[in-house]
């Protein structure tokens, strides 16, 4: 064994990035590589070829989650991380991707030192973490960890009528096998922030000790179709009239000093007749509420069940509010959050404790492990665009505190 303080090779770190990045990239710079196409199988063959090269194991499950291993000395409960290849359509170089390469390279530096550890360790590619091609999104973790019955997501399909299993099958990432009920010491992924928060307050590191709970609504608003030179504004059942009042005063309960930095989005809109000479009957739009006081979260959603049937009466409109997610605010392992902490401190970073407002795999892992994230700048927070960048120093920050905190779980 080597005595040598091992130290990440941060220029292999970035030509890993960089070759994935040219999979699926985008003519700005970014990338598409929706889960299950034959882009994704492009990245998860390269991912098995460096692996298998380094003498790691390779196993891959029913759902298509990819197990990478690197043995330890004893036969002991494994230490997990990773993240996920699939990106959103027109997404950035380093979301997902960080994670399991950052992993990676910390294999491959612990087999340049000639490091022997006393638990596994096993990277992990988990599959269609974005949910831009199948919903819902962390479906691979969903599934190990038996949120998500294996046979209802298989049954699943995408715009073109695809079923994940028949997605599956034609990249050749059906897997067989039996990893889900392995014994876990504990999960560490390593992400970009996707957040201004740590750049703003010039910090390297974030210590993720949980994340925001989250519910989704779809919000439908039905008035009456009418002729817009004939029918006068004032005797109108406008359904667009209905959705643009919600929208503002949606916006304007989430300003209120009260809400708390609660995070409301209406993300998605649909309208209908959608002629430009015809009052609209029909609007369909979505609210994503998050906040990581769930309590709040009740009480907040209790006011917008409020103010929409409010909206609906005044204006004459049929409104119907449906409840299509609902996830509770995540809390990390305090002993795994220390040892990101202890990493972050010997490697001299500046670090800070942070909430995640995204959702990830290690949501839905801390349900059966002990569970952190490590947070890393992405420039302007931009992410799921394009533009999404990190620089150098943040990049090897990241992969030196994932190698610290993986060495002390494993040892």
């Amino acid at each position: 064994m080597s005595s040598l303080q091992p130290q990440i090779n941060i220029a292999r770190l970035e030509k890993l990035l960089d070759d994935f990045a040219q999979i699926g990239k985008t003519k700005n710079g970014g990338v598409t590589r929706l889960t299950l196409t034959s882009l994704d199988k492009q990245a998860r063959d390269l991912l098995i070829q460096i692996s298998q090269s380094a003498g790691f194991k390779v196993q891959v499950d029913a759902i298509g989650n990819i197990f990478i291993r690197r043995e330890g000395l004893k036969d002991l409960p494994v230490v997990m991380t990773g993240s996920h290849g699939d990106s959103q359509p027109k997404g950035g170089r380093y979301d997902g991707i960080y994670g399991v390469l950052a992993g990676l390279e910390v294999l491959l530096t612990l087999n340049d030192y000639n490091i022997q550890t006393n638990h596994p360790i096993e990277l992990v590619m988990w599959t269609n973490e974005e949910g831009s091609r199948f919903a819902p999104a962390m479906m691979g973790s969903a599934v190990f960890t038996g949120k998500l019955d294996l046979d209802q997501a298989y049954a699943i399909k995408d715009q073109d009528g695809i079923t994940v299993k028949q997605a599956l099958e034609d990249i050749g990432y059906l897997g067989n096998a039996k990893i889900a009920n392995q014994s876990i010491k504990a999960i560490i992924e390593a992400h970009i922030e996707q957040g201004p928060i740590l750049e703003q307050q010039n910090q390297t590191i974030g210590i993720v000790k949980g994340a925001f709970a989250q519910r989704w609504y779809e919000v439908t608003l039905t008035g009456l179709a009418a002729h817009a030179g004939t029918t006068p504004v004032n005797m109108r059942q406008d359904a667009v009239v209905g959705l643009s009042e919600s929208v503002t005063a949606l916006n304007r309960l989430a300003l209120h000093p009260d809400s708390k930095d609660i995070r409301l989005t209406v993300g998605m809109i649909t309208v209908s007749p959608n002629s430009r000479n015809v009052v609209a009957d029909h609007c369909f739009f979505t609210i994503d509420l998050r906040h990581y006081d769930s309590e709040l979260l009740a009480n907040f959603e209790t006011l917008i069940y409020a103010q929409l049937s409010e909206i609906a009466e005044k204006l004459n409109l049929k409104l119907e509010i449906k409840k299509v997610l609902s996830m509770p605010s995540i809390h990390f392992d305090l002993n795994c959050i220390t040892s990101v902490r202890k990493a972050a401190i010997k490697n001299n970073y500046s670090a800070i404790e942070m909430v995640s407002g995204a959702g990830h795999d290690a949501c839905h892992l801390s349900s059966i492990a002990p569970t952190s994230m490590i947070f890393i700048p992405c420039i302007k927070g931009i992410s799921h665009n394009e533009a999404e960048s990190i620089t150098t120093s943040w990049c090897k920050a990241g992969a030196d505190v994932l190698l610290d905190t993986l060495l002390e779980l494993s040892q």
